[in-house]
């Protein structure tokens, strides 16, 4: 069996893993949303900018910890949606820091 086969019929089933990267992305999100609170009140261009860089350097290292976790046989694609999601918000957030200047 090749590990390709092994990724193709694995189940994706681990709640474990699941509840480590919701928390995790949950997390991330967070952090934002209080460099969001500190723009909103303050004007602060440094604090717009923190929004999007949070978002961005959460999804870069959800995408490490799924090579982490990949390179152990384990249930990685949880993880890849995990970087997915914040890359995504990341780009959404993008003119947050456009808004305050």
């Amino acid at each position: 069996m090749t590990m390709d086969s092994d990724d193709v019929e694995k189940s994706w089933h681990d709640p474990v893993a699941l509840r480590a990267a919701a928390i995790y992305v949950v997390s991330v999100v967070v952090v934002a949303a209080v460099a969001f609170a500190a723009t909103v009140i303050w004007h602060s261009l440094i604090a717009g900018i923190l929004v999007p860089v949070t978002l961005f350097l959460g999804g870069i290292g959800a995408f490490i910890q799924t090579y982490r976790v990949w390179r152990v046989h384990g249930v990685w694609p949880i993880w890849q949606g995990a970087g997915w999601i914040l890359l995504g918000l990341f780009l959404f957030c993008l003119g947050v820091p456009v808004g305050v200047w």
